[in-house]
């Protein structure tokens, strides 16, 4: 069964529905959301039977397909997937269906009354997909750099077409800052091949990471590393995600920071660990400064926002720092807590992206002041709310505790200092999720809302159908994420014996109450 090309096909289906829907008259905007919807139903389908397919326990990389493109260059279409992957692979097979069905009437007409197509808002979902899989899936250099690039066409055409007021200007910030901080990797990847031996073959590189100056190493590191903290992001390259998350339609914006944002975290997993293991434990310090610095900062400005989808970005930067100890203190715990955190973080901050986005499309307003006692009128969407506001506060119970909790007991066991530190940002993400749950839903109803009608309508079925999978899915692997850790914690050791990281050994303590 290995030796069906998933990834080839998967990768491609999403471009080919994206075509389709593309194709369909703009008069016709339900046949175009129907097509979509199955369409990205199709791809979760085909990633379901792959993950069955996929064994625990076998080849580090399977699924492994490869076909001709630059032979001067040694530039092919290859594609393989490990646990790390495949689990990013079913986050977005996840989660497109889930936004299509939430944006169903999101995009009609634009703040200022202007008519939007609703075919090319549903074919550039679609592309985005087509886009983020093959990211995920490349195992050559430049096929990731190419689907790296190629990813930021279709979420800006999102953000600057179908966004907020503020859309053109987030939408070419947006672009901008991925670009920039892409030709880093672009320098890299050049560098790359002329000291790995003229090839972009992932493996072949990893192979000849040995024969690379470590000088050189570190500046090829260093370019990598710069692109994926401007894509995860990591603070102080962070500024963009505020301005793109709030004004991207919620939807998008649920694919925006649940799933393109990971692209920068796994780079470093998959990219720079592996080929410049010396350089990646050279930059660890000041890559956990940065990471803990994150975690705090950015809490801290999340509790002072009153845009609901700013705070919502805010608090995703936070939660990248967590990630980022964890792939930092090269233990497995920790790597197999950071894996596990990235696709939490996608189910967890795609949901609140989501309900925020059901609570906007009814006030007409993303601003905090204008809310205040909504869940009087409406009661189980303040409830969805408020689970979402938990799970995203890694309350136990909740998917996103399990890695939180796996980050910190692996980071401590190795840096206690940064991992007391990353703990005062659990602290404030309880401040800033219950702040919210709080001015949005509960206490003195705002009058405002009883004069609009749609704000006393509560949850519909489509929206009940657009929640239940992810909030199943929270409270499932918050109970029992072994299915998913047995996945990834293979990847994540061959990725520490990569870099030369063991774990550390058990601490035995002696009777007068030392430690040995």
């Amino acid at each position: 069964m290995t030796d069906f090309p998933f990834l080839g096909i998967l990768t491609l289906l999403p471009l080919v529905g994206a075509i389709v829907v593309a194709l369909i008259p703009r008069r016709n905007g339900e046949l175009a959301k129907t097509i979509a919807f199955v369409w990205s139903l199709a791809v979760l389908v085909l990633t379901i039977v792959m993950w069955v397919a996929f064994k625990v326990g076998g080849d580090r990389f399977q699924f492994h397909e490869s076909y001709a493109w630059i032979p001067s260059w040694d530039a092919r279409f290859t594609f393989a997937a490990d646990g790390i992957a495949l689990v990013m692979l079913m986050l977005i097979a996840v989660l497109t269906p889930v936004v299509i069905l939430a944006s169903w009437h999101d995009v009609e007409s634009s703040p200022d009354g202007a008519k939007r197509s609703v075919p090319t808002y549903f074919a550039l979902l679609l592309a985005f997909e087509f886009t983020m899989i093959g990211v995920f899936a490349a195992a050559d250099v430049f096929l990731f750099y190419a689907f790296f690039e190629v990813m930021l066409i279709p979420m800006y055409f999102i953000i600057g077409s179908f966004g907020g007021p503020r859309r053109q200007y987030a939408a070419v910030k947006f672009f901008l800052y991925s670009l920039v901080g892409g030709l880093f990797m672009l320098a890299s990847v050049i560098g790359l091949w002329v000291v790995g031996g003229h090839t972009f073959d992932f493996a072949k590189l990893v192979e000849s990471v040995n024969s690379i100056d470590q000088n050189t190493a570190r500046w090829l590191f260093l370019g990598f590393f710069v692109a994926f903290a401007v894509k995860a992001p990591f603070f102080p390259f962070h500024t963009w995600l505020p301005d793109a998350g709030g004004a991207a339609p919620a939807g998008a914006a649920a694919l925006l920071v649940g799933v393109m944002d990971k692209v920068g975290t796994f780079g470093i997993l998959r990219y720079c660990l592996p080929l410049f293991p010396e350089a990646s434990r050279w930059f660890a310090p000041a890559a956990l400064v940065l990471a803990v610095i994150g975690i705090i900062y950015a809490a801290l400005l999340a509790v002072g926002q009153n845009d609901l989808k700013r705070l919502v970005s805010y608090t995703s930067i936070a939660h990248f720092g967590f990630i980022g100890i964890g792939i930092f203190a090269f233990t497995t715990q920790a790597g197999t807590g950071a894996v596990l955190y990235m696709v939490n973080h996608g189910l967890a901050t795609g949901l609140l992206f989501i309900v925020v986005g059901m609570y906007v499309a009814r006030r007409k307003s993303s601003l905090v002041s204008d809310f205040g006692g909504a869940g009087k009128l409406t009661p189980v969407l303040a409830g969805v709310l408020l689970f979402a506001g938990l799970a995203s506060l890694a309350l136990p119970g909740t998917a996103p505790f399990v890695s939180e909790f796996l980050v910190l007991i692996g980071t401590f066991s190795v840096h206690k200092a940064y991992a007391v530190i990353a703990t005062a940002g659990i602290i404030l993400a309880a401040a800033y999720a219950l702040w919210l749950v709080q001015r949005t839903t509960q206490g003195t109803l705002n009058p405002a809302l009883e004069e609009i009608p749609a704000m006393r309508k509560d949850i519909t079925l489509r929206e009940k159908v657009v929640v239940a999978p992810l909030i199943l899915l929270l409270i499932l692997l918050g109970f029992y994420p072994k299915p998913v850790i047995d996945v990834i914690n293979p990847a994540v050791q061959a990725t520490m014996q990569d870099v030369g990281k063991t774990d550390p050994g058990p601490t035995s303590v002696v009777a007068n109450g030392g430690a040995r």
